[in-house]
């Protein structure tokens, strides 16, 4: 016999970021302009598509990059701006196991891919000569194919082990989009298949790319140093600090989020990561990536100058 109170669940309530009606109206404002900020991102995929010069192993990495933010914003706010613009906190069932999904969706392939790009900036800094042998259009086509199906997987797998989870009668949710820590909270079932995954997948997609990322930019370090030029040392960091900003960025909020110990992470905590990884990352990386790119600048600035011309 099942308790009364596991009940069939039917939505969610997100609590949200504040329980005031006029901080929500500020964080409107805030998220609607992050939203509008965030689509620079898209600009940045335009610039690529239509720069022939931009078709390179790095340049298609970073348009991946630039979707998968885009669509991690958008995935994790637009329920947000809805439900504050109608005053409502609720958010069905199917729509957070949706939201859920393309929230771990985007994710995964935005960490390990972060791992691919350092691989690209390894092999054109220590082995520039074999570049185009190693990086050929083949492997990165076959890389960026594998990450989407790979992130499907996993993610499909975190939904399927969550459908046969009980919710009690509290269905409110300590945050502003379905993430899957405050949704096992909720459960009045066995979780421990569930928190076993999250591990497993957390060693994959976040503890293996980052140690990955720092092998890569150790053997970057010794090649930049012995390198004989103080100008082509200089020229060398300057290629990697991009790249090394947004490594910082995203590993150090995902690890803020999932692997700090329950003792330690307050819920104000778990949603300050939670917005710097959602909110605050995507919205930087086109600024990080296209203001010390000389090659993307000038790709952006023909983009809109065709854009403007075309419309007048």
């Amino acid at each position: 016999m099942e308790p009364r109170n596991q009940t069939s669940t039917s939505e969610f309530i997100l609590l949200g970021l504040s329980e005031y009606l006029e901080q929500e109206t500020l964080l409107f404002a805030l998220f609607l302009c992050n939203v509008v900020v965030a689509m620079g991102n898209l600009l940045i995929i335009l610039a690529i598509s239509s720069d022939s010069h931009l078709h390179t192993p790095m340049y298609l990495f970073l348009a991946n990059l630039s979707l998968v933010d885009f669509g991690l914003t958008t995935n994790t706010v637009h329920k947000m701006l809805v439900n504050i613009q109608n005053k409502s906190k609720s958010i069905s069932y199917s729509c957070c196991l949706t939201q859920k999904y393309f929230f771990h969706f985007f994710s995964i392939i935005d960490s390990v891919l972060i791992a691919v790009m350092a691989y690209d900036k390894f092999v054109a800094i220590c082995h520039p000569l074999h570049y185009t042998t190693i990086m050929s259009p083949c492997l990165c086509g076959l890389l960026a194919s594998d990450l989407w199906v790979f992130s499907y997987s996993i993610s499909i797998t975190h939904i399927l082990l969550m459908v046969h989870l009980v919710f009690c009668g509290n269905k409110k949710i300590a945050h502003y989009f379905c993430d899957l820590t405050p949704l096992l909270r909720l459960s009045c079932t066995d979780t421990s298949v569930n928190k076993i995954f999250v591990l497993i997948v957390a060693g994959m997609v976040i503890a293996t790319p980052f140690i990955c990322i720092l092998a890569f930019y150790v053997h970057l370090i010794v090649t930049i140093v012995k390198l004989p030029s103080a100008g082509g040392r200089k020229k060398a960091f300057s290629t990697c600090s991009s790249h090394l900003s947004v490594v910082a960025l995203l590993y150090g909020t995902t690890i803020g989020v999932y692997m700090c110990p329950s003792s330690v992470c307050t819920a104000v905590k778990e949603k300050a990561s939670s917005v710097m990884h959602t909110l605050v990352t995507p919205m930087l990386n086109p600024f990080i990536y296209s203001l010390r790119n000389r090659d993307l600048k000038r790709a952006l600035r023909d983009l809109i100058s065709k854009k403007v011309i075309s419309s007048s």
